[in-house]
């Protein structure tokens, strides 16, 4: 399987962006039992270990995927809520230290849960105008914006940056706009 083409970003956009567009198909990262088991290990989630055995989780993260795609793209809350649902934080006092303890409705959502709160931490820390939608034609990745100036447009320069260059430099030159 082709690698993402976008990669490095905050856990729940990172989620996001493993499905993305090639070659004028959609490709997606979690087709490959090995690649899904990759991701897990990557992002410290659980995982099904140097066997595979992931595939319990495909499900839920592939909901939580879909939930956090719409919140992002249409403002739809109540799917990420749902993933929540499958599971609460207990918080706890231990000698003087504090604890967070997650409780679930069953362990095959724990990778799901533990990204959708990812996506709340992202919503409440990063500066909302700085979670952006690539600029770049038929393009479905998402980025947080770190640049200093904050006028990031594209997922990737290399990328869709350069296509969008080379596109208009054509449109410039050739008098079609």
């Amino acid at each position: 399987m082709a690698r993402r083409p976008l990669t490095g970003e905050p856990l729940p956009l990172d989620l996001v962006n493993t499905r993305w567009p090639e070659g004028g198909k959609i490709l997606d990262e979690f087709d490959d039992p090995a690649a899904l088991d990759a991701w897990l290990r990557e992002h410290d989630l659980p995982s099904g270990g140097p066997s595979g055995g992931s595939e319990r989780y495909l499900a839920p993260l592939l909901t939580a995927r879909t939930a956090i795609r719409r919140s992002l793209d249409e403002g739809v809350d109540d799917e990420v809520n749902a993933v929540l649902e499958h599971g609460a934080l207990r918080l706890s006092l231990r000698d003087g230290v504090p604890a967070e303890h997650l409780d679930l409705d069953d362990e095959s959502w724990r990778p799901a849960w533990l990204v959708a709160r990812a996506y709340l931490d992202l919503l409440a820390t990063a500066p909302p105008d700085r979670l952006r939608h690539c600029a770049g034609a038929d393009c479905v990745l998402w980025f947080l914006d770190t640049s200093r100036n904050g006028r990031r447009r594209w997922c990737s320069m290399t990328g869709c940056g350069n296509r969008a260059k080379v596109n208009a430099h054509y449109a410039r030159t050739t008098g079609r706009h």
